[in-house]
């Protein structure tokens, strides 16, 4: 039996780009997220919080979650607080972290991506990341500009390089594989 601990590595992300990036609202939690997802997918054929990303105007949106942030599951309480907030042009959700982060679930690779991203990123506000995750080639943009499919689930495939989808799909295979083995 595999298990699969995408659920709390979301949360646990969460509270991450809470304790360790600046102005984390709504779209820059998803974008984050997007780029910890794609990237890692990227790299091993594998996401790291399971959600699935759309392609909206302002950039990628993880549906699911962003339907959950109206009412959020009980999960969440104790460790990270959606509020609404005053901003200069109206209100926007601010995340925070009400804990301390958990590794426990995450590889030392996901631990890397997390705090690359949240270096990255850390000072980012919303229209910046909304910017990097435009660019030429990415993921999003193949979707929205390129085949003009507004709000279209955005095929995790993509963040790899065409010469390379078949190289990470089978390293993924053997990766899930040998967790198999091992729960045996």
């Amino acid at each position: 039996m595999i298990i699969d601990h995408s659920r709390e590595k979301l949360i646990e992300a969460v509270v991450f780009f809470a304790r360790n990036v600046r102005k984390l609202g709504k779209v820059k939690l998803f974008k984050l997220l997007y780029f910890l997802d794609f990237q890692h997918f990227r790299d091993t054929g594998r996401s790291i919080t399971g959600l699935d990303y759309f392609a909206w105007k302002m950039g990628p949106v993880p549906v699911a979650l962003y339907s959950e942030l109206d009412g959020p599951e009980p999960d969440w309480s104790g460790k990270v607080q959606f509020k609404t907030i005053p901003v200069a042009n109206g209100q926007m959700l601010s995340v925070s972290a009400l804990k301390e982060f958990d590794a426990s679930h995450f590889s030392r690779r996901e631990l890397r991506l997390l705090e690359a991203l949240a270096t990255e990123f850390r000072d980012a506000d919303a229209e910046d990341m909304i910017e990097a995750t435009h660019l030429e080639n990415s993921p999003w943009h193949a979707i929205w500009v390129e085949q003009g499919n507004r709000q279209a689930q955005i095929p995790y495939e993509y963040a790899v390089r065409k010469q390379e989808v078949e190289a990470v799909m089978q390293a993924a295979n053997d990766y899930a594989d040998t967790v198999r083995v091992l729960s045996e």
